[in-house]
Parts: structure tokens; sequence; C-alpha cells
């Protein structure tokens, strides 16, 4: 019986793209299905019961949802390129940085983006101070994982690509060169790199899309 491996997600979601990124740097072939993320398909939801949220994947009839889950599904079950690192120390420094990206670095880049302007530069504040950690851990290294892209590479997709295109749409500079020139480096790397740079959406088109998604930062003081 052949495989069936099934991508569920949305064309300008990360973390969508990190699923298509780790399938495609493991060779995986598989049937990509887009979503419509304001009236989702009974067959998402069919999939996803709990969150009714993309990606999910579904291989041999067996959903598996969150784009971290899937990422280490991915890589237990399919050899060839290695998205997590052998050691067990690594795997498990892997696995912590890329919670904190999801969890401590993108609620307070958010706010900083798209926040009210009375709080805007305490928030700005914030997402610098999440970025520096980052900024520290990146080092002198090409890639998160080493010299090769890894789990926490993947995770940090939208640093790389989206955080560039948010700012532009807010208005507000985070990820800036000279207070943050590792970071700034391994972005140009990762976007650049074979496996990665075409599995981007395109920037205009996202640039159109974000921008009717979230309009631009509410600057209304007393709202």
């Amino acid at each position: 019986m052949a495989e069936e491996v099934l991508l569920f997600g949305a064309w300008g979601s990360p973390f969508s793209r990190r699923v298509d990124m780790a399938l495609k740097l493991k060779g995986i072939q598989y049937k990509y299905f887009e979503e419509d993320i304001t009236n989702k398909s009974p067959t998402l939801l069919k999939h996803n019961p709990i969150h009714k949220k993309i990606p999910v994947l579904v291989h041999n009839g067996k959903p598996i949802a969150e784009s971290q889950v899937i990422l280490e599904y991915i890589d237990e079950t399919w050899k060839g390129y290695p998205i997590f690192p052998k050691d067990p120390y690594e795997r498990a420094n892997a696995r912590f940085w890329a919670k904190f990206i999801d969890e401590n670095c993108l609620p307070v880049i958010h706010n900083a983006l798209w926040g009210e302007e009375k709080q805007h530069e305490n928030a700005v504040k914030e997402a610098c101070e999440v970025l520096k950690h980052l900024e520290n851990e990146i080092g002198e290294k090409k890639y998160f994982g080493g010299e090769a892209i890894g789990f926490v590479d993947i995770v940090a997709n939208i640093i790389g690509f989206w955080l560039g295109i948010t700012e532009e749409i807010s208005g507000t500079k985070l990820l800036t060169r000279e207070e943050f020139p590792k970071l700034s480096n391994w972005a140009d790397v990762f976007v650049s790199s074979s496996g990665i740079k075409e599995n981007l959406p395109p920037r205009d088109k996202l640039i159109a899309y974000l921008r009717t998604r979230f309009g631009t930062r509410n600057t209304d003081a007393s709202k």
C-alpha cells in the first residue's frame, strides 16, 4: 500500500510553512490542501477538533496537529535530512529555544507591531529584549542548528522572513542590523538557503494579504 501524506495548511502562515520546509528538506512527497482560515473545511475540523487550526499533517489516515509536534513527528518517522540533533542535550536545547520563540517571542513581537500607541514604547523594549536572547544564542553559528538548518531555524522562520514584512506594514522596526547583527545575518542566510527560499510565499502577495488582515498599528491613544 502506497504511503499517504497529506498537509492541510494556509499559504501565508509561517506555521504551515514550517511543515512544508521540513517535508521538502526530508524529500517527502505529499499532497497539499489549502485552507481558508476564515471558513475552515469539515475535513480540517475532523482532523483537528481540539484547536481547529492549521497546520495538520495526516499520515496514512492518522492526523498530527501543532507545527512543532508535526516537525518532531516528521523527523522521527522519516530518515534522511536530520531536523533534530542526535545528542540528547542538544535536542532538549533545541526544544527549549523553539518553545521560547513561540511562547515568549511571538506574543511580545505582535504587541510591539500591532499594539496600542500608549503601550508602544514598552512593547518595543520587551520585544528587543527577547530578540537579544536569540542574538546571543545564534552567536557565531551559521544556523541555530550549527552548520545546517535544524528544528530551531525552521521554527524561527517567522523571524527570518515574516518579521521583516510585518515591520514594513506596521511601521515599527525591531530587528535592526545595528542592534542585532548576528540575528540579522542569520535571517539573510536562512531565507536564501536551498530548501527554504523555494518554500517562502511571494513577498508582494504576502504584504498585500497581511495588510488586509492586520491593517496598520493602532496609533489612537484614546482607545
